[in-house]
């Protein structure tokens, strides 16, 4: 889906303040507050998205609320194994990471990929900073047991995949207290020093339970959660969610970063959305209007 992209010219300068003013009781309510981003699939990859999202966060810090952005890069890692004759594979939505696998993504992620953010980002006038797991020991990390669904009781060998033991929030803080916006690669860090790839909607939303976030909101490839007939369902409860896991309606890649926005209402981020990162200015859209993208989940 790619937009068209306006031409403002032909706005009003009076349209143009109506618009300015309708966003003023957001920016006030939101004024201080963070707002967690996960940063995902189209909205990366293609231009005109990636220059409209540098410039979308830099507005929300201006007008005084604090983003932090988690990003993702699996079409990235994808490529990049590729060019080396590896093939990537999945179970239950998780990247099977060997010790060469586990290179690529350190150097995907926490260079190449981070590294064009925090680019974007400081060419648009913002200041951006890029962390991993390691610095300022922002998440530690042990190697992920993943429960075979097809022999209860036993569990699968992922390789290099961490889940998340403890995220220590202060590089975070320091670094929004000081007008930077942090761009944190989701790779996490055990005792020995040993790298893990950590799924980013996970990363994404801890880090918004750590940080008492007001708003969770993670950019993907979809319109929001759809049910069985493709229809999309604008707002979720904790219970329908359990029904959709149960039946099977959210599964694959959709299981960890729905099970993420769910931990993340239930720990007291005030809101969640996962919205469309295919549309422009999909994350202004959802913090600065009425008008509703994607989906809502609650944790009641």
């Amino acid at each position: 889906m790619i937009t068209q992209e306006p031409d403002l010219a032909k706005v009003s300068p009076l349209i143009k303040a109506e618009i300015l003013a309708q966003a003023l009781p957001y920016i006030r309510k939101f004024h201080g507050k963070t707002i967690v981003v996960k940063y995902g699939g189209n909205a990366m990859t293609e231009e005109h998205l990636k220059h409209g999202f540098a410039r979308d966060v830099i507005l929300l810090k201006l007008v005084g609320m604090n983003p932090v952005v988690v990003h993702g890069g699996g079409p990235q890692i994808d490529n990049a194994l590729k060019k080396i004759g590896k093939q990537g594979s999945f179970v239950q939505g998780m990247r099977i990471t060997d010790e060469e696998t586990m290179e690529v993504v350190e150097w995907v992620l926490g260079g190449e990929v981070q590294q064009d953010i925090v680019m974007l980002i400081n060419h648009y006038g913002g200041q951006a900073v890029g962390l991993t797991g390691k610095d300022g020991g922002l998440i530690r990390a042990r190697k992920m047991k993943m429960a075979d669904r097809e022999k209860p009781g036993e569990f699968l060998d992922i390789g290099f995949v961490g889940e998340i033991e403890a995220i220590n929030p202060a590089v975070v803080k320091a670094l929004q207290d000081d007008a930077f916006i942090p761009i944190i690669s989701p790779i996490g860090f055990g005792e020995d020093g040993q790298a893990y790839n950590i799924n980013a909607d996970v990363v994404a939303g801890k880090i918004a339970e750590i940080l008492k976030a007001e708003k969770l909101i993670m950019m993907t490839n979809i319109a929001g959660v759809q049910d069985k007939k493709g229809n999309l369902v604008t707002d979720l409860s904790a219970r329908e969610i359990d029904e959709m896991f149960e039946d099977g309606t959210i599964s694959g890649g959709m299981l960890p970063k729905i099970s993420s926005a769910l931990d993340a209402a239930k720990s007291g981020v005030n809101t969640v959305h996962i919205i469309d990162g295919r549309i422009e200015h999909s994350l202004l859209l959802e913090v600065l209007t009425e008008q509703a993208f994607g989906t809502m989940i609650r944790s009641h």
